[in-house]
């Protein structure tokens, strides 16, 4: 009985063992490797339809003239971007950070809002996404380096007297939060994230919770364990709360009230840990992502007085 009790042990262990490495990399192919993202809602920037309410920033972003820049990772990478000058003569450049598997061509809205404003434009493609090279999803985590060389990049075309902007959405959001805890030149004005995740294990828990009905544990873990041996990077390291309290820049948080894919609390763990000076937008009735066209009006009158008081 014993050894027979011993050997069911051993393969219910083993089959176990076995269930687990294939959930978590499963959960890796389907989070962090590149593929289609059946769990993200599907739309098109580029595409315009009857009643868009993008419709005119879409026109804007189809036939304004673009410049493709790239940049070498320090990886190797080679990364992708495009660049749009601004309509007059300006030293003033904001850099728009796109969100999960998207490309620069989604931020087409609030690229078209930097652009009122005066900003040249600078777009990349985050590794993995669009046109830059790359076999996962970093989020916003390796991205944060590869947007410090972004920005040396943009002072050696516009020189010492450049003034930069970052801006973020979702993961993008993240990204530029991640960034803002660098040892970032001064150049770098002022920083504006919108409905941004404080922490990558916050945000796959939640995602196994509402998507799969999952605990956390031991999941998360063990998807974490394999996104370090495939792209270099352990969950727990990619934390924008943690990198948010190194800030040295004035950082404006966006969320809307009603996002369930990034839980609207986030945006207050960010915000509380940020020692710079600081603002609050919470959106009512926004969902993920579109706090914006809520409330247009109110939005640009956020981040415009926002950044008029860093920049010349």
């Amino acid at each position: 009985m014993k050894k027979k009790t011993k050997w069911r042990l051993l393969g219910v262990t083993g089959l176990t063992t076995g269930i687990l490495a294939y959930a978590s990399t499963y959960f890796y192919k389907t989070a962090v490797g590149i593929s289609k993202k059946e769990f993200v809602a599907e739309y098109s920037m580029e595409e315009i339809y009857p009643d868009d309410p993008w419709m005119k920033e879409k026109q804007w972003y189809q036939t304004v003239k673009k410049e493709v820049v790239t940049q070498q990772a320090t990886d190797g990478l080679l990364l992708s971007g495009q660049f749009i000058p601004a309509k007059e003569k300006s030293k003033k450049v904001a850099i728009i950070a796109h969100g999960y598997s998207g490309s620069n061509r989604d931020m087409a809205p609030w690229a078209k809002l930097f652009y009122d404003l005066g900003f040249n434009l600078l777009l990349p493609d985050a590794r993995g996404h669009g046109e830059s090279e790359g076999d996962y999803i970093g989020f916003g985590w390796h991205e944060r380096k590869d947007y410090t060389l972004w920005i040396e990049q943009m002072i050696a075309r516009f020189g010492d007297e450049a003034e930069i902007a970052l801006y973020g959405l979702s993961m993008g959001g993240a990204t530029v939060m991640n960034v803002s805890g660098e040892n970032l030149p001064k150049n770098v004005k002022a920083i504006v994230e919108d409905c941004g995740y404080s922490s990558v294990s916050k945000e796959m828990a939640h995602q196994l919770k509402t998507m799969y009905k999952l605990p956390q544990y031991p999941l998360i873990p063990l998807t974490s364990f394999v996104t370090k041996l495939k792209a270099g990077f352990w969950f727990g390291e990619a934390n924008p709360q943690v990198q948010v309290q190194n800030s040295q820049t004035p950082m404006l948080f966006i969320h809307g009230e009603k996002d369930d894919f990034v839980p609207t609390d986030m945006v207050y763990d960010v915000f509380d840990a940020a020692r710079v000076p600081k603002e609050l937008y919470v959106v009512p009735e926004a969902g993920h992502a579109y706090a914006y066209v809520t409330n247009k009006s109110e939005y640009r009158r956020r981040v415009t007085n926002f950044l008029e008081n860093y920049f010349s």
